[in-house]
């Protein structure tokens, strides 16, 4: 988290990370189609033939408090290609907060695995305790033949403490609620570490109630935690 005091600016930095073609690049376009126009940025992607996103993509949200405060939250995704490891460690570098976007497929299962133990790897690293980093898992591509069971990944999910999220990121279906939940538990981090209502009347309620009021219908999806 930074502050600006001057420009009385918090500015949040959420990662979505995950193997190669998960979905990450596809989570943040469905984000920017599902917001209303109010104060969404405009979304940056580079590619290459490699991989989609070489670098990363940026969209920033900016949310006003009614403390005249300014929320900037800006989220990036990282490649998945295994040759960019350094631009994804580089592009972790003082993340809030990760997304990891695992691939539903059976024939997946294997890079998840290999991409997951790299964000822990990437995350020491950097100076963060893994534990430590506010972190959701989507599985995406639910709408793809031979994917693993929604009772399996509940299974798995029972096992752990991340918010665990089902998604079909094409349609759009699942996208928001990740989001949010990646924004709810970062915040509560943040509230824990820097005591934001406190010292600086950041709500947290009325932070998620404008950032909810940005999204459409919802898109039904599953979900656990």
């Amino acid at each position: 988290m930074q502050l600006d005091f001057q420009a009385r600016e918090v500015t949040v930095k959420l990662v979505y990370y995950g193997p190669a073609l998960s979905g990450k690049t596809t989570n943040l376009q469905a984000i920017h189609r599902l917001l209303t126009p109010e104060g969404k940025g405009r979304l940056m992607t580079l590619e290459t033939r490699d991989d989609r996103t070489l670098f990363f993509d940026l969209l920033p949200l900016t949310v006003n408090t009614e403390m005249g405060l300014t929320v900037r939250i800006k989220l990036f995704t990282v490649p998945g290609q295994v040759i960019h490891n350094s631009t994804r460690r580089l592009v972790l570098q003082g993340a809030d907060g990760v997304a990891f976007i695992a691939d539903s497929q059976v024939a997946e299962v294997r890079a998840n695995q290999a991409s997951f133990k790299d964000l822990r790897k990437n995350l020491r690293e950097n100076g963060i305790d893994p534990a430590a980093m506010p972190l959701v898992i989507q599985y995406n591509k639910r709408d793809l033949p031979n994917v693993r069971s929604e009772e399996e990944i509940m299974r798995m999910a029972s096992q752990g403490k991340e918010r665990i999220y089902l998604a079909t990121a094409t349609h759009g279906a699942g996208v928001a609620d990740t989001f949010m939940g990646l924004i709810g538990t970062t915040w509560e981090n943040m509230e824990r570490q820097h005591k934001l209502t406190e010292r600086f009347g950041l709500n947290e309620q009325a932070v998620m109630s404008d950032l909810r009021r940005r999204f459409g219908p919802p898109v039904e999806a599953t979900k656990h935690g």
